[in-house]
């Protein structure tokens, strides 16, 4: 007859301030009566001397147990890879305008429609999809990587059976289990990826503006390349100026010839946009702000990609199209589009959509990183003990280009 051991759990709350002055509360979770075969396997030798002088809790992550809520500090055994499972230790992790949908709960459809997100989701959750850092420890049936090589981590991870994910679309799958958004991601010091296949090597990029790929540039990539065929040699309207928009603004001028326009309604990141490299910058808000458009381009945008994703801004950029042009949406700041149905056959223009980017995608854009070819965009580092006011400072609009947290 088998045994039946009980353990006990044990939940340590209290308040936890680091070395860079950042506060938050914290949760341990304990075992009350561990034996040594209780243990997960050691973590592998990539772990440091530091690390193991801190014993079993050697992981802490930056979770919420509530839509809205702060995020706190929880701390708990660092969990071993099994199967083709990799356990990365976080360098840094980049902070996205997706993560402020997540922690709220939901999507603004417009007129008063929400998408619930809560359905998908189960709390508590770790936030974070931006990923880069070094393999700590390896399961028995993984391969393709060693303990201690760097790696941006592709988070966009389906559930690895279904026709989308076989057809390489796994940021498609309609039962998604991407880091950061249905499993715990990287607002932590490890997260655990479930195959060497989602890591890709930066070469000499620097760490914190690697990490940012994963979403801003693969989101931007993925857009761009629907917009490519129409705007090559013409003109690309990019609206928004953000983390994202800049992305766009950054690769666009590694993949494409074309006059690029960049749009935003504030001064301080059109700024920043003529600074790295648009050819011109436009406040839609602006009396004579299309006007002055369809001149620079001659009758209208070729090519639009729209990263702020509100009814304003796609509105903008259905009416800044040329004949023959293309508005693809990346943005998900919310709203409701009204739209001219008959503009569509009438001038011939396309509406469409963008999610991320499948891994080939990713591959594609890690190569041009990795060669050189796009400009690094601007990003600044907090300490990971600060993802709560950061997030915070997100929404209010009070943070240019990328923050980036480090453990």
């Amino acid at each position: 007859m088998r045994s039946l051991c009980v353990h006990t759990f044990v939940f340590v709350w209290g308040v936890y301030n680091d070395e860079h002055g950042g506060r938050a509360t914290f949760i341990r979770v304990i075992r009350s009566n561990p034996t040594t075969a209780d243990w997960p396997a050691p973590v592998g030798a990539a772990m440091n001397r530091e690390t193991e002088n801190r014993g079993r809790w050697d992981m802490r992550s930056y979770q919420f147990d509530k839509y809205g809520e702060p995020l706190r500090a929880v701390e708990a055994e660092t969990p071993a890879p099994a199967g083709r499972q990799v356990l990365v230790r976080v360098e840094a992790c980049g902070v996205c305008h997706s993560d402020i949908h997540l922690w709220d709960g939901y999507f603004d459809l417009g007129d008063d429609r929400k998408a619930d997100l809560s359905r998908s989701h189960s709390l508590p959750l770790t936030l974070g999809h931006e990923i880069v850092g070094e393999v700590a420890a390896l399961g028995d049936q993984a391969s393709g990587v060693n303990v201690g090589d760097k790696a941006v981590v592709y988070p966009w991870i389906g559930c690895g059976d279904c026709g989308a994910c076989h057809s390489g679309g796994d940021h498609l799958c309609p039962r998604p289990h991407a880091l950061g958004v249905n499993a715990d991601g990287g607002y932590a010091d490890h997260v655990m990826v479930p195959d060497a296949r989602f890591l890709y090597a930066y070469g000499d990029v620097d760490t914190a503006l690697a990490c940012t790929y994963a979403c801003s540039g693969i989101t931007a990539y993925g857009a761009l390349k629907k917009v490519r065929g129409r705007a090559e040699g013409r003109s690309l309207l990019i609206i928004g100026a953000g983390g994202v928009g800049l992305a766009g603004l950054m690769i666009a001028q590694a993949m494409m010839d074309t006059t690029i326009i960049v749009a935003d309604i504030d001064e301080a990141k059109l700024a920043t946009a003529k600074a790295a490299g648009a050819d011109h910058v436009i406040n839609p808000t602006a009396d004579g702000a299309r006007k002055e458009l369809i001149g620079l381009t001659g009758g209208g945008a070729n090519g639009a990609v729209d990263f702020v994703g509100s009814d304003k801004s796609a509105g903008f950029g259905m009416q800044a199209l040329a004949n023959g042009g293309m508005l693809i949406v990346v943005g998900l700041f919310g709203g409701s589009l009204k739209l001219s149905v008959p503009l569509l056959p009438l001038k011939n223009i396309m509406l469409g959509g963008s999610y991320v980017g499948s891994p080939e995608e990713m591959r594609e854009l890690m190569d041009l990183v990795v060669a050189g070819k796009v400009k690094p965009l601007p990003v600044a580092t907090r300490p990971l003990a600060e993802a709560d006011q950061t997030l915070r400072d997100l929404r209010d609009g009070k943070i240019v280009g990328r923050m980036v947290l480090t453990p």
